[in-house]
């Protein structure tokens, strides 16, 4: 009995997700918008990867890797996610019939976009790990000695990849479909309750939290470096050491970037979770939706392609 009825919910479910995103999709495809954008979006994703390319090599020839291994370990998230948008836009211009083995699999992995949000939240994770290292490193450099080991970097440059594959993997095989050779990415829940509060725990998790310890962390750090420079202009004379007023500099130009890519995080992800929190888990309805998804989806994809040209 159980079973029937189970069966029936999610063919009924099925059903719903069918019909309603077959009347968004009419909606979709009657925008100008939506196909100039999905070529917008490739053309972005081109650039980010062209210029994502340049930095690890740089980085490489100059023996940087070595010495800034999340950070570069961050750069190659970025081409990944570049390279990876580019693949995921081109399967969706082809209009690829999701039919058969091959066809399941290319919806799980590219109509899902499954691997490129793989990559998107790795890099987020890895992001923060550069934001705790920084923090520890300015605001606790005594301490930083013992706790930041090559180890200890090489272990959270490894766990952002794996995090991001797992979780994105388990949500992905778990939420989506292939029906009548469509890809249905994220449509089947087990109720609307588990889609919120999955919407909840993934804006907290990865825009909230992430926010806060952006804040926390760097806001402890310009503290610091003031109070530094502070003391170093008092006691800066002619026998005071070059070498040590530049690794300060050095160390000062580091964090400023970051903190200008953690702000570029924040202001271009922003209209991307509030969309995503307030569309969760409904299809897309009206045009002023699905123009809105437009916008927040080409903000997020734009950060990861100009992060290259941060200075």
């Amino acid at each position: 009995m159980y079973e029937e009825s189970s069966s029936a919910a999610l063919t009924t479910a099925i059903d719903d997700v069918a019909s309603s995103t077959m009347a968004s999709s009419s909606s979709y495809d009657g925008l100008d918008g939506g196909f100039y954008f999905q070529y917008a979006v490739v053309v972005i994703g081109v650039v980010g990867t062209a210029a994502n390319a340049l930095v690890l090599y740089a980085m490489v020839a100059s023996k940087q890797h070595k010495k800034q291994l999340l950070i570069f370990n961050q750069n190659a998230f970025d081409l990944c996610s570049s390279l990876l948008l580019v693949i995921t836009y081109t399967v969706k211009l082809c209009n690829i019939n999701y039919t058969g083995t091959l066809g399941y699999w290319l919806c799980m992995f590219f109509g899902s976009q499954n691997l490129f949000w793989c990559s998107v939240i790795g890099s987020t994770i890895n992001l923060l790990s550069i934001t705790i290292e920084r923090y520890v490193k300015v605001v606790h450099p005594n301490q930083s000695k013992k706790v930041l080991r090559k180890w200890v970097r090489w272990s959270a440059a490894a766990f952002a990849w794996i995090a991001g594959i797992v979780y994105q993997m388990a949500l992905v095989f778990s939420t989506s479909i292939v029906i009548d050779g469509v890809c249905y990415g994220y449509a089947i829940w087990k109720s609307e309750t588990a889609a919120l509060v999955h919407g909840l725990w993934n804006v907290v998790s990865f825009y909230v939290i992430v926010l806060f310890i952006f804040v926390f962390c760097y806001g402890k750090i310009l503290v610091v470096i003031r109070r530094q420079a502070r003391v170093m202009a008092v006691h800066s004379g002619p026998g005071s050491s070059t070498s040590q007023t530049q690794s300060s500099q050095i160390q000062s130009n580091v964090v400023k970037t970051m903190i200008l890519v953690s702000a570029f995080y924040v202001i271009a992800w922003t209209p991307g979770y509030i969309y995503y929190l307030l569309a969760h888990p409904h299809h897309f309805k009206s045009d002023l939706i699905i123009t809105t998804d437009y916008v927040s989806t080409f903000l997020g994809f734009f950060y990861i392609s100009a992060n290259p040209f941060m200075p």
